[in-house]
């Protein structure tokens, strides 16, 4: 049996789990009975929300006698880590790009990494029936885009398949009329070289993902480099570390893949994808290998964490009210169990027994994960993120740049210019490819776009879309401006009442609304001006005997701005923390005490002054 291993790679929402799912269905994956959900790639419930792929995923199909097994990978870069070590069990890529859009961010960075390995790209023009689509510049724009990132011949020649992934239609040339997708199979078949089929020497396989079955445990995924993995069979699993000790272990059940299911099966040779269960301990980077003749396999190499933020046990008025893991042993062990399967994350341990500071890719790899852990029902707070920073070889500092690359309707364009220039941006770029919009290309450094998301949508009235990604690290940028505004800080507890929030919000945006509960330095809203104030949305209406027409009108409140995850770590400062707990999420202040603020803050002037 022919095989191929191809992984999916593209910016986000440009299709690629879409193509996955038409894929499955023309392959005839699924049975004739079966009702399967669109998009049927995307099974975690956040991915669904969001509609973004997180985590990478295996699945295969039969083409006219090939396998064709298919990875489908996060399009964020800043899941970045679930891609790099996929493209390590995958011998070819399609790269799936808008037919609008173009080459974005991610695809630079996914495809960057594809061709460093030497793998063979297809290119995929998607949605090319969409208004305003122009795939011959797109094709032109790949190009560049491959020339760019130093693709070898063979690389540069690579084959070019147009296709509507929402319609489930293809075609090699414009001049041609859309058929199935059987063009884009039969160039996958033709076109991507076949794995490693040395199936006489002693087995070897590179594990590049886990997965987790709640009645054989832990399940190491990978493709089998050489050899003959077989159920029963003792193998080595060697680690990272040469200095570390070898551990022996007994394959106990075998997996291959079908479509969306994991099949048993009691052998499988050189090139196939499988999921190896009874290796007690295994770890994403470990080779598993013959025991008796141990050959270790380059270990999976992923780009260092920017950004970092601290987790701190809940330790508010409302700590354990609605979570029900909420001691420093159960938050830590959630966090570190997390780096058995993400490789992207570092946790360490400070001095303090209930902090940890947690660093990953960007500000969406992290609120992933304390989304995950929210609704698992964990409690815990988390502090403002900040960038982790080099030392130069000359001893400089340096702090991480980020491309970002917007796309924004001519009208805002000054609006988003101006807002950039304080933030120390760079402009690289600037195109008009049509419709209206204008796309901009800036190097930032990465602490200029903190908070910059919420004003972005502000000044475009969300009709402007951004994209970021790593780029390099540079020199340290100097001090940037903060957040203009100042925060209501609740100076009672207790609950909120709809009388007090009248009278505030005239001169905030309110995160509270009437009945829900408050404790003193607890953020209520967000102040018109800069500092912070301290009020009282408890304060009731003083009942009397007289009646009149305007005192019994009845009260109108502005709905409060919804707080998400990412938009809280966007808008907190340095003094400010985020309470998160299964049933919400609140804004308070380090040192809930108006008194003890107040000391910290005359001891800061005084310190600024003497210094």
């Amino acid at each position: 049996m022919q095989i191929r291993n191809i992984a999916i790679i593209a910016h986000v929402d440009h299709g690629k789990t879409t193509l996955v799912d038409k894929m499955l269905r023309q392959a005839g994956a699924f049975r004739d009975n079966q009702i399967v959900q669109e998009r049927v790639m995307d099974s975690n419930p956040l991915e669904r929300e969001r509609g973004i792929t997180i985590l990478a995923k295996n699945t295969a199909v039969r083409w006219h006698g090939t396998k064709i097994n298919i990875v489908d990978t996060p399009g964020h870069a800043d899941f970045g880590g679930e891609v790099e070590r996929i493209l390590r069990m995958v011998d070819g890529v399609l790269l799936v790009v808008d037919a609008f859009d173009g080459p974005m961010p991610q695809t630079r960075f996914v495809l960057r990494k594809a061709l460093a390995l030497h793998r063979t790209p297809i290119v995929v023009i998607n949605k090319i029936d969409r208004p305003g689509a122009d795939p011959m510049r797109v094709h032109d724009e790949v190009l560049d885009l491959l020339i760019e990132l130093e693709a070898n011949e063979a690389q540069l020649d690579a084959p070019v398949v147009y296709v509507s992934a929402r319609d489930g239609t293809s075609t090699m040339s414009l001049d041609e009329p859309l058929q199935d997708l059987t063009p884009l199979f039969e160039t996958i078949v033709a076109k991507v070289p076949a794995p490693p089929s040395d199936a006489a020497s002693p087995f070897q396989m590179l594990i590049s993902t886990i997965d987790h079955s709640p009645y054989l445990g832990r399940l190491g995924i990978g493709r089998i480099e050489r050899g003959t993995a077989r159920v029963g069979e003792v193998v080595a699993l060697l680690p990272l570390d040469p200095n570390q000790k070898v551990q022996e272990a007994r394959i106990t059940r075998l997996f291959t893949f079908e479509g969306l299911d994991r099949v048993e099966v009691k052998e499988a040779t050189a090139g196939e994808v499988v999921a190896l269960a009874g290796l007690e301990g295994v770890e994403i980077g470990l080779t598993v290998t013959n025991h008796e003749n141990p050959d270790r396999l380059e270990g999976i190499a992923v780009e260092e964490p920017t950004i970092s933020v601290d987790f701190i046990v809940n330790n508010s008025p409302f700590a354990g009210r609605d979570g029900k893991f909420v001691t420093s042993r159960q938050v830590r062990e959630r966090l570190y169990r997390e780096l058995e399967r993400n490789v992207a994350l570092r946790v360490e341990d400070t001095d303090s027994t209930d902090t940890w500071t947690v660093s990953g890719r960007g500000e969406l790899h992290l609120t992933i994960l304390m989304e995950t852990m929210r609704r698992e029902g964990y409690e815990f707070q988390v502090s403002r993120p900040r960038v982790i920073t080099r030392e130069g070889p000359n001893g400089e500092r340096l702090e991480p740049y980020e491309e970002l690359a917007i796309d924004v309707p001519e009208e805002f364009l000054g609006n988003v210019i101006e807002k950039l220039g304080p933030r120390r941006g760079e402009m690289i770029e600037m195109k008009n490819p049509g419709q209206g919009l204008v796309r901009l290309l800036y190097r930032i450094p990465a602490r200029g776009l903190f908070g910059y998301r919420s004003e972005f949508l502000t000044d475009t009235r969300g009709t402007g879309i951004m994209h970021h990604r790593f780029l390099d690290y540079g020199p340290w940028a100097g001090p940037l401006a903060g957040r203009m505004r100042g925060s209501l800080v609740s100076m009672e507890h207790g609950t909120i009442v709809a009388f007090a929030l009248a009278n505030l919000q005239e001169r905030s945006t309110l995160f509270v609304r009437p009945g829900d509960s408050v404790y003193e330095g607890m953020v209520v809203g967000e102040s018109a001006r800069p500092g912070d104030m301290d009020v009282n949305p408890t304060r009731e209406k003083k009942l009397t005997n007289m009646r009149s027409k305007s005192s019994d009108e009845n009260i109108q409140l502005e709905p409060p701005r919804e707080l998400t995850l990412e938009a809280a770590l966007e808008y907190i400062e340095d003094d400010e923390l985020i309470e998160v707990t299964p049933q919400g999420i609140r804004l308070r202040k380090r040192f809930l005490s108006s008194s003890d603020r107040k000391k910290l803050s005359r001891e800061a002037k005084r310190e600024r002054v003497s210094g």
